[in-house]
């Protein structure tokens, strides 16, 4: 049961909500709880499949979904920076709204509903080494070194901290707090962005209504559970993507569909629990 193809089908799951996940660490690191994720992945999704049938060009369709879930993410920037607003509800109501902007626009603009797919549509295709991965799956990985560098051995990171853990010493500073955290919801969204690109054109080449299916809020536990830190936000990442992937090779022997689908998110609740219990016991009685 545990072979290669296991780790390839475990990456291939992984790389969408890796992604999402060092968005929401980058937000949550300048002092922004992004539960926005799931939203951005979704028009993601949408924008990939668009940008690359009407061009012709995967990866076209990869600069396109860039483009619309950094768009996307100025809701979150501009209600919880700019009006002050609650990011819980905003995230909330933002992830509402792109399932019913991307069912409207399946509609629209493919002239189709509940899902889309057509025999020219261009996916990303395979490369490097490891058989099935596109070109995201590796700098999806590459991300997190240079993050965790940016982060924690560049003063950028330092300021973005400070930011996040004592804004108003930062801004007595000179440094300008609006700024870095309308760049790290737009950096995220830029990265969810191509999580949502890897979704729809890398481990499938079709975009159907809600297909991100629960991975951006998989990765705001993996925020949680990493601790911020963009290699702890890879090793949670990396367990989600081993429990869809264990999932899909359960349905392959013969376990319902229904049962394979929840594994990821028994393990996310799990994971939580145990997080729960043991930072429980961590603190002073």
């Amino acid at each position: 049961m545990i072979d290669a193809s296991l780790f390839s089908s475990a990456l291939t799951a992984l790389t969408p909500i890796l992604f999402a996940a060092l968005a929401g660490a980058l937000c949550q690191r300048a002092g922004v709880f992004n539960i926005s994720l799931e939203g951005s992945l979704l028009v993601g999704c949408f924008g990939a499949v668009a940008g690359s049938w009407y061009t012709g060009s995967a990866w076209i369709g990869v600069v396109v979904a860039v483009i619309a879930a950094t768009a996307y993410s100025l809701i979150l920037a501009i209600g919880s920076i700019t009006f002050d607003g609650d990011p819980i509800v905003l995230g909330v109501a933002s992830n509402l709204l792109a399932v019913g902007l991307t069912s409207f626009l399946i509609r629209t603009v493919f002239g189709t509903e509940g899902s889309f797919s057509d025999p020219t549509l261009q996916g990303l295709g395979q490369f490097g080494p490891i058989p099935g991965q596109s070109l995201l799956v590796y700098l999806s990985w590459l991300a997190v070194p240079a993050l965790a560098v940016l982060l924690y051995r560049h003063p950028w990171g330092l300021r973005l901290r400070g930011v996040g853990e004592r804004p108003e010493a930062a801004s007595s500073l000179g440094v300008n707090v609006t700024k870095y955290r309308y760049g790290v919801i737009l950096a995220g969204g830029a990265l969810c962005g191509l999580g949502g690109a890897q979704l729809a054109l890398g481990s499938v080449t079709l975009f159907a209504e809600n297909m991100t299916a629960g991975r951006g809020w998989i990765a705001v536990v993996a925020v949680m559970l990493g601790r911020a830190h963009p290699l702890g936000v890879l090793l949670a990442a990396l367990l989600f993507g081993l429990a869809e992937a264990l999932g899909f090779r359960l349905q392959g022997i013969g376990l319902p569909q229904q049962a394979t689908d929840a594994a990821p998110y028994v393990v996310t609740l799990v994971a939580l629990f145990l997080s729960n219990v043991k930072r429980k016991k961590g603190q002073p009685a």
